[in-house]
């Protein structure tokens, strides 16, 4: 039986994590959130750099100006196109970190955090501006996780992900209402980590210890699993030609006997219709 996926980029990362497709620039970005470093590959060519973060790092987006935002340990910063680095928001708090964040339709991005330990309730979801005003919209969460939107923008989608839950928000004008349940992960199957959404609305979820990718409809039904050859798949994005590949990052922490590929960056070529995302408005 021929393998849907293939091997983007063989790495080791410690906790890959947040691919990104970076449209202006045609190439896929992409962290290791303990290991403290910004990937970057372009498919056209194979070419790849990295670059080493001040400190852990859950995100990296595109900027509309040129440049990236990033969501770290301390906060958010920005890397401006020279690769000078500046704060955009500070607020460093004892035992806690980045994790996962998206941009909304309207240019804001939205932030996750979570505790080291992962205590529960003791992370957040923050609205942050391009002009760096930040909104807390949700405050008892214990691992922030995948966020995303509908293709017409009127529903959002949100993952903690000790709850095993992917939540449906209503979403209009940077507010959120409505919190409710779209699918929930059973037993046994892993936990939901980073998500994206396709041109037809349906969700695509990774599990963390669960070795696959799932795609739900926009009714909560599951009509499509990709199983990978590692148990900790972290999150998922659409990017390449058309938008029609998915890439998948992976990860190792924690793995006593980790698997030759775990840590490394997967492509499941022609696996749907992504749609384009907007960038941060900082």
């Amino acid at each position: 039986m021929t393998r849907p996926y293939e091997i983007a980029v063989r790495a080791e990362a410690e906790l890959g994590e947040g691919p990104t497709w970076d449209a202006a620039a045609s190439r896929l970005l992409w962290i290791d959130i303990l290991g403290s470093r910004l990937h970057s590959y372009d498919p056209a060519t194979g070419r790849r750099t990295v670059r080493r973060t001040e400190q852990h790092v859950g995100a990296v987006k595109p900027r509309a100006g040129g440049g990236l935002v990033l969501n770290l340990r301390d906060g958010v910063g920005l890397l401006d196109p020279d690769g000078e680095f500046r704060w955009l928001h500070r607020e460093p708090v004892p035992g806690r970190r980045a994790n996962d964040a998206a941009v909304a339709p309207d240019g804001a991005l939205w932030a996750g955090t979570m505790r080291y330990d992962e205590a529960p309730g003791g992370g957040t979801l923050s609205r942050v501006t391009g002009e760096g005003a930040v909104e807390v919209v949700l405050d008892d969460v214990t691992v922030s996780n995948g966020t995303g939107w509908s293709p017409d923008g009127r529903l959002m989608y949100y993952i903690d992900t000790p709850t095993r839950r992917i939540d449906v928000f209503d979403h209009a004008d940077g507010r959120v209402s409505g919190r409710r349940t779209l699918a929930e992960i059973e037993e046994g199957a892993g936990f939901p980590d980073g998500l994206t959404v396709d041109a037809d609305g349906c969700v695509w979820v990774a599990l963390w210890a669960g070795g696959a990718v799932r795609r739900y409809t926009p009714q909560g039904r599951l009509d499509r699993v990709i199983d990978l050859p590692v148990p900790l798949v972290t999150a998922c994005a659409f990017g390449g030609t058309g938008l029609s590949d998915l890439y998948v990052t992976t990860a190792r922490t924690g793995l006593s006997d980790p698997p030759a590929l775990a840590g490394s960056l997967f492509v499941v070529p022609g696996a749907g219709k992504g749609v384009a995302q907007p960038a941060f408005a900082g």
